[in-house]
């Protein structure tokens, strides 16, 4: 049974947005819920796994995930993780998505996050407040969207076959292989994942792989240990896989961290 929408975080009377600022053990989760308000969750330290319906995202302190009111998720801590989130009231952030999303945290926006979370609630008739709220919804409302997502399919069996792949991406198990273990052919689990994730298997598991790679990055693997973890022979196919996606070397993306 589903539980209802918490609302004891949402902004009260005469705030437009409430925070909360907490610090999670490694290993936590945080079952499945819903909140009244929009969410921006985002962690100044350590990496975070959410998941809402058949979609996963994987969160590094550059990145900070937005969820919109009523949006069922839940969320993984793989390492210790100091969480800052706003709670903002329907209707303030006009033009967001109205499905979950994951934005680049620039430099100011990091610190607008943290100074709303410092003060605790921005209300409605303090100018300050909303001078720092309308800026926040200004600078998130142009922030770069980043592709840490994976969609799982519905289908019992190509399920199975992504499920397996994310367990032993460091072997690369052939695909062939995998459909016949879930017991169906190839062109059944590869329609499977076009009618139902949108691409086909290999591009589905370069992005798990990038997904995971980001998660052991921020953990402090080497580019080495990465690359042979989420199945490249070479480190350098692994690097120009990482550039293409954001624009940088693996070792420089942590090195910004």
């Amino acid at each position: 049974m589903r539980q209802p929408i918490q609302r004891v975080y949402d902004p009260k009377r005469g705030a437009s947005i409430a925070t909360l600022a907490y610090e999670y053990p490694p290993d936590w989760q945080v079952p499945e819920h819903a909140h009244g308000s929009d969410q921006l969750i985002y962690a100044t330290r350590g990496v975070m796994e959410i998941a809402s319906g058949q979609s996963l995202w994987l969160i590094p302190p550059q990145f900070a995930v937005w969820i919109p009111a009523a949006a069922r998720h839940s969320i993984r801590m793989p390492g210790a993780v100091s969480m800052r989130t706003l709670y903002i009231r329907p209707g303030v952030s006009h033009g967001m998505p109205k499905t979950c999303a994951v934005f680049h945290v620039t430099p100011l926006l990091r610190e607008l996050i943290v100074e709303t979370v410092r003060i605790g609630n921005l209300r409605t008739r303090n100018a300050l407040h909303c001078a720092l709220r309308d800026l926040l919804v200004a600078h998130l409302g142009e922030a770069s969207a980043i592709p840490t997502f994976l969609t799982l399919p519905k289908d019992a069996r190509a399920l199975e076959v992504a499920q397996a792949s994310m367990a032993r991406l460091s072997r690369n198990p052939a695909f062939h292989a995998l459909c016949a273990k879930a017991g169906a052919s190839v062109r059944t689990i590869e329609r499977c994942f076009r009618r139902e994730v949108g691409t086909d298997f290999e591009t589905w598991r370069r992005q798990a792989r990038l997904m995971k790679a980001v998660e052991l990055l921020v953990a402090g693997k080497s580019v080495k240990q990465v690359a042979f973890a989420v199945g490249y022979r070479r480190p350098s196919a692994f690097v120009a896989m990482f550039r293409k996606v954001f624009a940088t070397t693996p070792k420089a993306w942590v090195s910004a961290l």
